[in-house]
């Protein structure tokens, strides 16, 4: 049944591709494996997929050859959290499918069925050379959040290439002010939701019902808490991060992401002994919130340094649906504040794909992986640097959106 499913997984990632052969040529290739940056590098792909990586491979007969001239060649980028394809205008009173209100659902909700890839955010973000996101809800009325996916930016109606990829779960304030506004009811609430998951569907057919979870939720959080899937846990301070460090150890069977751990830096040796990753945003440095006290710009760094695996990605409550290409942006602050480049480069690219799961096949230039790879006419971390050439899984992608469209139609002498 693994087996099955690891097919029709490799099978999702390049069903978008046709039969075709294409060699890169001639680029600074950054392949994010032990082979580093390979200058005058060349990539072949075939069938969607990358079969080779190195300098001067042979293009095979009939291939289409794209040159590099040098210029950046890297994986696609991978916005680790977004709300990319759930509401079309923020704020506007359009609909939002990100936000869930009510407690008939929490753990339940699933925004794989609500994401939209012709949402003109999609084509504006891919433009910016992010190939692969993360999406999920932006708040229920408890502290599960519901199940986020991943998804390709290719805009095409098969996109979402792994649904219920993890569940959301807030730990840090929000957290305790959806359980009785304490962090004293929040761990006991956890706990006891967790039996309820367990127990389902027994409990709840004998006409027990769930100590805290109504049977929607139970049933969607059960494979959840029972190992199967992964929880992407919204915390800011040192002290919930040591909790949940504990709660791991009790619980090894549970797999965890942070998103926010504004604080990390603090339990960075225990973080990296635990390996759970941090998705992190490298401009929080500003005390708005109790849980942020400690904030500083050199957090990324500094975890980097003591080995805790880290991917970059807005901050909890920043998060929304037209931003997410901005991503390389926050790389390039990580840079600045001291995280080595080719450490923020990954924390973009390689660093998401390894948190969800998704490792073994996106995020590097390597045979076998997905072949989403990007030329730059400059550094890709550099604010005024652009893709001139977007892949993803094999199939290049058109480098426009709405936005670009209405510029030339209403400048046509292409003035800028």
């Amino acid at each position: 049944m693994r087996i099955l499913a690891a097919l029709a997984f490799a099978l999702a990632l390049v069903a978008p591709a046709a039969a075709q052969t294409t060699l890169i040529r001639d680029g600074r290739v950054v392949t994010n494996t032990g082979a580093g940056v390979i200058e005058n590098g060349d990539v072949l792909i075939v069938n969607g997929r990358i079969a080779a990586v190195g300098a001067t491979l042979t293009a095979p007969s009939g291939a289409r050859v794209i040159e590099a001239q040098g210029r950046y060649v890297t994986p696609g980028a991978f916005a680790a959290m977004s709300e990319l394809g759930l509401n079309e205008i923020s704020g506007s009173g359009a609909p939002d499918d990100a936000s869930v209100e009510g407690e008939l659902v929490s753990a339940a909700a699933d925004v794989a069925r609500a994401f939209n890839p012709a949402v003109s955010a999609v084509a504006v973000t891919r433009m910016e050379g992010v190939t692969r996101a993360a999406i999920a809800p932006s708040g229920t009325a408890t502290m599960f959040g519901g199940r986020g996916a991943l998804v390709a930016m290719d805009g095409g109606p098969d996109s979402i290439f792994r649904e219920r990829a993890f569940m959301v779960l807030e730990l840090g304030e929000t957290g305790a002010e959806r359980t009785g506004s304490s962090r004293a009811a929040m761990w006991p609430v956890l706990e006891a939701a967790l039996r309820d998951a367990r127990e389902y569907p027994g409990r709840y057919r004998s006409g027990q019902g769930g100590a805290v979870l109504n049977e929607l939720d139970a049933q969607a959080l059960q494979p959840f808490a029972n190992g199967q899937g992964l929880f992407l846990v919204r915390m800011e301070s040192a002290a919930d991060i040591r909790r949940l460090i504990r709660f791991k150890r009790d619980n090894p069977q549970l797999r965890f992401v942070i998103h926010g751990g504004a604080e990390a830096w603090q339990v960075a040796d225990e973080l990296a002994r635990s390996q759970i990753p941090v998705l992190l945003d490298p401009l929080s440095n500003l005390p708005d919130r109790f849980e942020r006290l400690s904030a500083r710009l050199d957090n990324a760094a500094l975890l980097h340094r003591a080995g805790v695996p880290i991917g970059i990605a807005p901050a909890p409550g920043t998060v929304d649906a037209h931003q997410a290409r901005l991503v390389l942006q926050l790389a390039g602050n990580a840079v600045a504040n001291g995280l080595p480049w080719d450490a923020a480069f990954a924390a973009v690219t390689r660093g998401p794909a390894d948190a969800f799961g998704v490792g073994d096949r996106l995020g590097r230039l390597e045979r076998g992986y997905a072949a989403d790879v990007v030329i730059w006419d400059g550094d890709p971390l550099e604010v005024m640097a652009a893709p001139t050439t977007v892949l993803i899984a094999g199939q290049e992608q058109p480098l426009s959106s709405r936005q670009t469209r209405l510029r030339d139609r209403y400048n046509p002498a292409g003035r800028r």
